[in-house]
């Protein structure tokens, strides 16, 4: 597969054409952002570890049913996924308070909620990725409802799988966020990555956080948590 020209480049990842309309390249950066690309750095081979920790929740969430725009790793920092048109909803999965969520509605951090919660962001830099709620999307014609309920069941199930999964990896799934989109041939995919950068990851016995939070809150110890992660879904 023939990787080409650039055709985006975002905070953490570039994506490429290919010499297929319906395929591109992802390529996997190590640059770091936080607080809407305020927080700027770099950690060190963050891409390699990001592709191939991706690459892992992406052939799980496969195995287990669930479409995604993952076809194959190519690299060490690129793989090849599906073309898809992005919906600009985001969608995070919350387990645990953390976050946003936390400071909203005054949970102390780590309080376990009794079920999960699901939310929406409109997809927009300039905005600072507001939370909306179906209305809204429905006002700005994101996504149609019968789309919207088919996001929310499949945020539901992936929530579900990678919690099993990651329970035996004694690793907490706090919180996480999704990205889905339309394939040429009309269907859903959940698109984007999985990955310490878009996932809170607790070590589930000292709490201790294995995530870009240790990028944003300056704790140390970033790429130690990012091959962390690595260790214990490798092993």
């Amino acid at each position: 597969m023939e990787k080409k020209e650039m055709i985006y480049e975002g905070k953490a990842k570039k994506v490429y054409s290919t010499d297929e309309d319906d395929k591109l390249v992802v390529e996997y950066k190590d640059d770091a952002t936080a607080f809407d690309g305020q927080k700027k750095g770099q950690i060190t081979d963050k891409g390699e570890m990001n592709a191939q920790i991706s690459t892992i929740f992406f052939e799980l969430l496969e195995e287990k049913g669930i479409p995604t725009h993952f076809i194959e790793k190519l690299n060490e920092t690129d793989i090849l996924v599906k073309k898809l048109d992005i919906i600009l909803v985001e969608v995070v999965m919350r387990n645990i308070a953390a976050g946003s969520l936390a400071e909203r509605i005054g949970l102390e951090e780590g309080t376990a909620l009794p079920q999960p919660v699901l939310e929406f962001y409109y997809k927009d830099d300039e905005l600072g990725d507001p939370m909306i709620n179906r209305y809204h999307i429905y006002a700005e014609e994101l996504a149609t409802a019968e789309e919207l309920d088919e996001i929310s069941e499949l945020a539901f199930e992936i929530n579900d799988i990678l919690v099993e999964f990651l329970a035996e990896k004694n690793i907490d799934l706090v919180d996480f966020k999704l990205e889905f989109g339309v394939g040429t041939d009309g269907k859903i995919y959940l698109g984007d990555e999985i990955s310490p950068d878009t996932c809170r990851f607790w070590d589930s016995e000292s709490g201790k956080k294995l995530d870009k939070d240790r990028f944003r809150r300056d704790l140390g110890e970033v790429e130690g948590a990012y091959q962390e992660i690595i260790k214990r879904l490798t092993e």
